[in-house]
């Protein structure tokens, strides 16, 4: 799957291309730019550092966004081979992908009398992708290479000029193109109007355009492959600051070889797999063992290469996210960092055996994120930069949470930390003082949250602890007040025992005024039509209060909640039994599989439907350890290898047995929200884990044995 000697291909390297049908491109500046579906097949990038600052994502069946220079910066819209016999059909190669070894990637397609393999890595020495292009015939084709840049972030304001090298670029950065054998032909043009998928609907390559932009600019390169007589070909997509520097990198990104770059690439994540820990014993199947290795790799890629400790959410823009300039004026979420993921992302790092992967993200919430009130940003960009900007107090606590399973004892953390626990003792809004929260970890409530309340209570008995062994004494007593005043008032905030959904006092989602037996309304939002009372909306969020010791497993509340969330929320999959957020949740797909929105044309809301998240099959089976029920959190385990997608991606969301659901919905296997998710991957290598060791292994063990009195 090689080209042959380095003087051969630099030969080819400067064929001559035909002139320009023209020169300018017409029908500028071409349709709006928007993002591919968040739900990739495949994530990958070099195990290497500052020097090769790109990942590339696979979904549908094609290479899709790139990131270059960073993890918040998408840098293309997608890369695809199309296929022609130039006179009767034209087809896009969209296949199946397929795990090649630690992150790289193939993807195996198939058309009317040819096949196609394409496998993907990244330089480790360069930011360049490679794509290793293989086709077979049974006569003679022609295939070309359709590009579609989205430089820094924005597609609609892009250059383009064709030749020898296909280069695109804005203010701030440029990509280059190019073939091992040379392009036959290329052209630049504009999406929709003159780019090549419209050039090729009539089976054959007419236009030669010299240049297009700036605007929404579409690339087409013919190659010099049929499938017969020449079948083997490698792509390279550089990257630069400007546009001889994407050229450069391109260019001896091919000088180096697929095969040479490709090895260098599975050394680098053979060598970081080889400095952790063996994988756990709970890991029994062959399928749950490749979901593991896949999971730690997932979390490691996560990380940006410039930005040490930013590990981003999902490397996609769900929905409306990607595609909608009113709810999302600058693409890009998702492709952020939330403290509230970064301690899952550290948690399940630091449960691998990556102990440096867990401070490097702690030293960037508290060096990075945390802002100058000592409050954690919602969410920031891996630069910092705050994105979203609402207060959530589980994310403040977070650090707290992280720093003591690192056992961090340093000034510099320790003093972070007070004004992190500061800011949440005396938070106050509306006449609302915490444990009150702007917004709970589903972020678009307010109000007293049983999981954020665990959170807050944890992580003021770990700062405690750590304020202890440094010898702060006093501080670490204020600490403990206020956190056992708010333990000992969880149920009075929020269990009902005059709700309509059990006879036994449950858990609510929220309350919103700290009476969990008033009908208090709200609006859900997400589309959700009317006023809801406060009581007769749960989630799985107390589940919380077990797991960081707050509360015992078999406490009356949480048991009886158990049952109402299990009947309320609860869904059996062919994958296994999964859960909803929370009641009659709108973050999801429309009853025909269209995308979720919150801006609609007409005055009513389109109705949106949450889906089963997996990450609730791995709480309940960390519960269901500290229950007592170890072959219970098994069953979980393998729930969660179920739901992986034919990459070994683990998604945000999966498919549920209840109408509406769009044609073609297999219940248990992901929908077309955000995968890979960072969170339900640190999520499985935790439970895998926990079961190892009998007990949830981040579990504060300082605050079980406060307030269960499991020491």
């Amino acid at each position: 799957m090689l080209l042959g000697t380095l003087s051969a291909v630099v030969a080819t390297m400067t064929a001559a291309v035909p002139a320009s049908a023209g020169g300018d491109a017409p029908g500028g500046p071409g349709a709006p730019a928007v993002y591919q579906p968040a739900d990739k097949q495949a994530f990958g990038t070099a195990r290497s550092g500052a020097d090769s600052p790109v990942w590339f994502t696979l979904g549908g069946g094609r290479m899709t966004e790139v990131f270059y220079p960073d993890l918040s910066t998408p840098a293309t819209r997608e890369l695809q081979l199309v296929v022609t016999d130039g006179t009767s059909f034209t087809e896009r190669v969209t296949g199946r992908t397929e795990p090649v070894s630690d992150l790289t990637f193939r993807q195996v397609a198939r058309g009317t009398g040819w096949s196609a393999t394409l496998t993907y890595v990244t330089d480790p020495s360069r930011a360049s992708v490679l794509v290793d292009v293989d086709l077979k015939a049974h006569r003679p084709l022609q295939a070309y290479v359709v590009y579609d840049p989205a430089l820094s972030r924005e597609g609609n304001d892009d250059s383009a000029r064709s030749g020898s090298t296909l280069v695109a670029s804005d203010a701030a950065a440029a990509s280059a193109l190019v073939a091992g054998r040379g392009f036959a032909a290329t052209s630049s043009g504009y999406l929709g109007t003159s780019d090549g998928w419209t050039d090729l609907a009539d089976h054959r390559m007419d236009w030669t355009y010299g240049k297009a932009g700036p605007g929404n600019v579409v690339q087409t390169g013919k190659l010099r492959v049929d499938g017969t007589r020449q079948r083997h070909d490698t792509l390279v997509l550089g990257f630069g600051r400007h546009a001889d520097e994407a050229a450069r990198t391109a260019s001896r990104s091919l000088a180096a070889g697929f095969r040479a770059v490709a090895r260098e690439y599975a050394q680098g994540w053979q060598g970081y797999a080889a400095g952790l820990r063996r994988p756990p014993s709970s890991v029994r199947t062959a399928q749950e063992r490749a979901v593991y290795r896949s999971s730690v790799l997932v979390l490691a890629a996560s990380e940006d290469k410039r930005h040490p400790g930013a590990y981003i959410a999902a490397p996609g823009f769900p929905w409306a996210f990607g595609t909608d300039r009113q709810i999302a004026p600058e693409f890009g979420s998702y492709a952020l960092v939330w403290p509230r993921d970064l301690y899952q992302i550290a948690t399940g790092l630091l449960a691998a055996g990556d102990r440096r992967g867990a401070d490097r993200a702690l030293d960037f919430m508290i060096g990075v994120q945390q802002q100058p009130d000592g409050h954690l940003a919602q969410n920031t960009r891996v630069t910092g930069e705050p994105y979203w900007t609402s207060v959530q107090l589980d994310e403040t606590a977070a650090p707290m949470l992280l720093a003591w399973l690192l056992g961090r004892t340093d000034k510099s953390t320790l003093d972070g930390l007070r004004r992190a626990a500061e800011f949440m003792v005396t938070y106050e809004k509306d006449g609302n003082k915490a444990p009150w929260t702007e917004q709970e970890r589903w972020e678009n409530q307010s109000g007293y949250s049983p999981g954020t309340i665990a959170a807050e209570v944890s992580g003021l008995v770990c700062l405690a602890d750590l304020l202890t062994r440094a010898g702060d004494t006093a501080g670490a007593r204020h600490y403990l007040s206020i956190a056992d005043t708010w333990a000992s008032k969880v149920e009075q905030w929020t269990v009902t025992s005059t709700g309509p959904l059990s006879a036994k006092p449950y858990y609510l989602r929220l309350t919103k005024d700290g009476n969990p037996n008033a009908g208090t309304t709200y609006n859900l939002g997400d589309n959700n039509p009317g006023e809801v009372d406060q009581r007769t909306v749960v989630d799985p969020s107390f589940l919380e209060l077990v797991r960081l010791g707050v509360r015992p497993a078999d406490d009356p509340a949480i048991v009886s909640s158990l049952a109402v969330v299990d009947r309320v929320l609860g869904d059996r999959t062919p994958a296994g039994v999964l859960w909803h957020r929370f009641t009659s949740d709108g973050y999801g797909e429309q009853a025909t599989g269209g995308p979720w929105n919150v801006i609609w044309p007409t005055p009513e809301p389109t109705r949106t439907y949450g889906r089963l998240w997996p990450i609730f099959a791995g709480e309940r089976g960390e519960y269901d350890l500290l229950a007592g029920n170890p072959a219970a959190a098994g069953s979980r385990l393998r729930t969660m290898s179920e739901t992986a997608n034919e990459g070994l991606m683990l998604p945000e969301q999966v498919w549920d047995n209840r109408p509406p659901a769009p044609a073609g919905a297999t219940p248990g296997t992901g929908t077309t929200s955000a995968t890979p998710l960072a969170w339900t991957h640190a999520q499985y290598v935790r439970l895998a884990w926990s079961l190892e060791q009998g007990h949830p292994v981040e579990r504060p063990a300082v605050v079980a044995c406060r307030y269960t009195g499991d020491c």
